[in-house]
């Protein structure tokens, strides 16, 4: 098939062994062992053109378990052999009615529940897709841990409100 990245100019053209379907935020996309780096890939469908049914036959690695892949992810960015981290968010108390009845992971755990706030615990890897949820909050969450996330969320509004600055 050809695959085309948002980020670059033009197509590549990809032979894959596919492995799993996996849905995030109404877009589908295929897990797929890129044959020609032998690493496993996410490809997004909608990017995905002249595509190419062969009978070629593969074998479904035994170690690979598509679930446990992406255990510790929010969204489809699952970053190698690095390990998950603790974050912490504290969410207003209206806001975090929302976060209480439709958690934002399957590692979600309640640290505090009052009328100030609404504070949670995740153990995630820090992936774009979740400093684009947390963004998504705006003053109504703010990162607690880890530092480095606090600072990452903090240079995206600092940007952000650059843009502000430059219009007359």
């Amino acid at each position: 098939f050809s695959y085309q990245k948002f980020w670059e100019a033009e197509s590549s053209q990809r032979t894959a062994e596919p492995y799993a379907l996996k849905e995030f935020k109404s877009r589908w996309y295929i897990l797929a062992k890129d044959c020609k780096d032998e690493s496993i890939k996410t490809f997004g469908l909608d990017r995905l053109t002249n595509l190419e049914i062969r009978k070629t036959i593969f074998e479904y690695p035994t170690d690979f378990n598509a679930d446990e892949s992406f255990q510790f992810c929010f969204g489809i960015i699952s970053p190698g052999g690095e390990e998950p981290q603790e974050i912490e968010l504290s969410f207003n108390a209206f806001q975090g009615k929302y976060i209480k009845t439709l958690p934002l992971h399957h590692t979600q755990k309640e640290l505090a529940n009052n009328a100030n706030e609404f504070r949670i615990e995740l153990k995630l890897h820090i992936t774009e897709d979740l400093i684009m949820e947390i963004l998504s909050y705006g003053d109504k969450v703010k990162v607690i841990a880890p530092k480095s996330l606090r600072n990452e969320i903090r240079k995206r509004y600092v940007s952000a409100l650059k843009q502000y600055d430059k219009i007359n």
